[in-house]
C-alpha cells in the first residue's frame, strides 16, 4: 500500500471510529468556580459521550480527554475531584506524591477525564469495582449505529463487606428512600455509638441512602446518592454503591425499571482509540487479581489486541497502576496514527 493509500485509509477509520461528547471536559483547568461549596457542586458540567458502533460494539472503547488543573490557595482533592465528576482514588492514584488534603499552591495536577470502557457489555448499566466507577449505556431509539455513555465515580464496599461481582436488574427505584438498617449494621451502630434506631426516614441527614436509590435483584444490595459526598471514590459502604449527590440526581431519571446491569471487576482493562491500544491499570482493592500480567493478556486477548503491544510501555503501565489509559502500542504505529489525527 502507499503512503497515500495508507493516509486515505486511516482517514477513513479515524472518521467510522470518532467519537464525540456533550460533557465540557477540562483541558487546562476549565475556568474552575470561585468556590467549591453545594451550590457549585449542584451545577457542575455533565454530559455524555456518544459513540459509533458497528454490529452493536464500538469501534473505539476509550473515551474522555485528560485534563490539568493548576492547584489555589484551599484547594482539595476532595472538592477538585467532585467538581471534575471524579473520584477520590482517581484522582490520587493519577497524582503519586502529592498531598491531597494540603496539595501545593501552583502545582499542576491531573485530571483523569479519560476512562477504557469496560468488557465487554454495551448495555445497560456496568459498575467496575476496581476502578469505582459505574458506566450506563444507553441506545437512542431508531438509531442502530451509536451508543450513548454516562459515567459516574462511586464508592464501594470497604474490604469487610465487598461490593459482589454478578448480574442484576433494576427491579424498583425509589425517591427519598427510607432506610431499614440491617441487624448486623444496627450491632454496628449500637456498639460504636449507642444508636438503636431500627430505620431512618426519607430526608433525614443521617439516612445514608441520599435522596435517589436504584433497587437491584441482587439481595440487599442497590445504587444511591449518600449523605456524605467524600466517600465517593472511596471504600466506604456496606457494598453498595454510593453516589455524588448531583450525580445520582441526573443518572435516576435515565434508568427504567428493567434496565439490566452487572459488577464487574476489571483492574486491568484495554481498549482501542484510533487504531492505538491503551491498558488502564487499577489498584486490586480486594486481592482478586494478584497476577497482573496474567490478567492482562486475557484482557487483550478478549480484545485480540495481543499482537500490537509495546512490551515495555505495557510493564511500566502495570507497575505504575495509576488508573488512566496509557498507550502501549508499538510507536511506530501509535505515532502513524497521532500524526494522521493531528
Amino acid at each position: 500500500m502507499t503512503a497515500t493509500a495508507r493516509l486515505s485509509a486511516l482517514a477513513a477509520l479515524l472518521a467510522a471510529a470518532g467519537c464525540h461528547t456533550g460533557r465540557p471536559l477540562p483541558a487546562a483547568q476549565d475556568h474552575p468556580p470561585p468556590v467549591y461549596d453545594e451550590a457549585t457542586f449542584a451545577k457542575k458540567p455533565f454530559g455524555s459521550f456518544t459513540i459509533a458502533t458497528r454490529d452493536g460494539i464500538p469501534v473505539d472503547t476509550v473515551v474522555g480527554k485528560p485534563g490539568t488543573y493548576r492547584v489555589r490557595d484551599g484547594d482539595t482533592f476532595l472538592d477538585i475531584a467532585r467538581y471534575y465528576d471524579l473520584g477520590y482514588n482517581e484522582i490520587v492514584d493519577a497524582n503519586p506524591g502529592v498531598d491531597p488534603w494540603v496539595p501545593p499552591v501552583g502545582t499542576s495536577i491531573v485530571l483523569p477525564t479519560e476512562w477504557i470502557l469496560p468488557c465487554c457489555t454495551y448495555e445497560g448499566l456496568v459498575v467496575n469495582i476496581p476502578e469505582m466507577r459505574l458506566f450506563l449505556y444507553r441506545r437512542t431509539k431508531g438509531d442502530s449505529k451509536t451508543v450513548v455513555v454516562n459515567t459516574y465515580p462511586v464508592g464501594l464496599g470497604r474490604d469487610d463487606r465487598r461490593t459482589p461481582r454478578g448480574r442484576f436488574t433494576v427491579r424498583g427505584k425509589t425517591v427519598n428512600p427510607t432506610w431499614i438498617i440491617p441487624e448486623s449494621i444496627r450491632a454496628e451502630h449500637i456498639k460504636e455509638s449507642g444508636d438503636h434506631r431500627t430505620k431512618i426516614p426519607g430526608g433525614d441527614p443521617d439516612n445514608p441512602l441520599g435522596r435517589y436509590r436504584l433497587e437491584l435483584t441482587l439481595p440487599r444490595y442497590t445504587i444511591h446518592g449518600t449523605n456524605i459526598p467524600w466517600g465517593v471514590g472511596m471504600q466506604v459502604s456496606h457494598g453498595c454503591a454510593r453516589l455524588y449527590p448531583e450525580d445520582i440526581e441526573q443518572l435516576y431519571p435515565l434508568v427504567a425499571v428493567g434496565t439490566r446491569g452487572e459488577f464487574v471487576y476489571q483492574g486491568v482493562k484495554v481498549g482501542t482509540r484510533r487504531g492505538t491500544t491503551y491498558v488502564e491499570v487499577h489498584r486490586d482493592i480486594y486481592g482478586y487479581e494478584p497476577k497482573r500480567q496474567g490478567a492482562v493478556r486475557v484482557a487483550l486477548k478478549r480484545r485480540r489486541l495481543d499482537a500490537r503491544v509495546d512490551e515495555k510501555a505495557l510493564a511500566t503501565a502495570l507497575q505504575q497502576a495509576r488508573g488512566t489509559p496509557v498507550s502501549i502500542s508499538p510507536s511506530g504505529i501509535a505515532s502513524m496514527f497521532r500524526s494522521v489525527s493531528h
